[in-house]
């Protein structure tokens, strides 16, 4: 059990090591390192300024203390210059403990000094070392971002990268799309021409042209019925005269616009009716054309 967890363990650890590859810019890894540099040099800045801070005020203590001395000294002095053996001996007392506090600081004063001068060798020395890695970050920067243009450039030229493969796939997709329905338009053509199809707008063409001749035809019809209609009307010309003009009318295509409008208003004015029969004679005697 315990391999097969350090497997996966490992398996895990290749996984996050891979994706942080894959989304590592070395340019964005290059400024960081130069801002720690940056924030580790104001560390060490500020650290001098502290060691300088604290020699300073040690050597203010320090001047005061000698002043402090040379005035306990004088008061010695005076006191001998009076007869007060004992004010003398106190006032050395206290300048002999002034002094090994003069001593005391100015070791003090000694190590901050050599930390203060440490300091700012080390100080200059990472001066030194962020400025070169500056310029080095930024030379190394510009060549990465040459050398990714230039392969961004390169595969997009040789059609490796992802865009213009995808550009390349779709000007292949459209291509074959063409040449399919360019070949399905010969192959109609083709059907047509050997009669397996029907050319549709051949077929409307002729379909209109059929009914325009029956409607014709079927104003024919309606033009001979009109007139046999009218020939059976009382005071009409002969039975026989109709039976001629149908054959007339069936030879003819159809009647003129003269004839059909004299028709039509001879039909619309109707005759008196003494005019549409003549009177009959007397059984007895006969007509002028029998008798002949």
């Amino acid at each position: 059990m315990t391999s097969i967890f350090r497997r996966i363990a490992d398996l895990f650890r290749m996984k996050a090591n891979k994706a942080l590859d894959r989304a590592e810019d070395p340019r964005e890894v290059l400024d960081y390192s130069y801002q720690r540099q940056l924030e580790m040099l104001q560390r060490v800045r500020r650290g001098l300024a502290d060691v300088a801070t604290s020699r300073k005020r040690i050597e203010n203590q320090s001047a005061q203390l000698r002043q402090s001395g040379e005035k306990l000294e004088g008061q010695a002095q005076q006191a001998l210059a009076t007869g007060r053996e004992d004010l003398a001996r106190e006032a050395l007392s206290r300048r002999t403990s002034v002094v090994a506090q003069i001593q005391d600081l100015d070791g003090q004063q000694a190590t901050l000094q050599e930390q203060e001068e440490k300091l700012t060798l080390s100080a200059q020395r990472l001066q030194t070392q962020v400025d070169t890695f500056r310029t080095r970050k930024e030379t190394i920067k510009a060549g990465y971002t040459a050398a990714e243009a230039r392969t961004r450039v390169t595969e997009a030229v040789s059609g490796i990268g992802d865009e213009m493969g995808d550009v390349g796939m779709a000007v292949q997709r459209a291509q074959d799309k063409t040449e399919q329905l360019q070949a399905r338009a010969g192959a109609l053509d083709e059907l047509i021409d050997t009669g397996a199809l029907d050319d549709a707008s051949l077929t409307t063409s002729r379909d209109d042209i059929q009914r325009e001749l029956d409607a014709a035809g079927g104003d024919q019809d309606v033009e001979a019925q009109l007139t046999r209609m009218k020939a059976e009307l009382p005071g009409s010309a002969p039975r026989a005269a109709v039976e001629a003009g149908d054959g007339d009318t069936g030879e003819s295509s159809e009647p003129s616009a003269s004839s059909q409008s004299s028709e039509s208003s001879g039909s619309s004015r109707p005759e008196p009716r003494e005019a549409e029969a003549a009177p009959e004679a007397p059984s007895g005697q006969e007509r002028p054309d029998e008798g002949r």
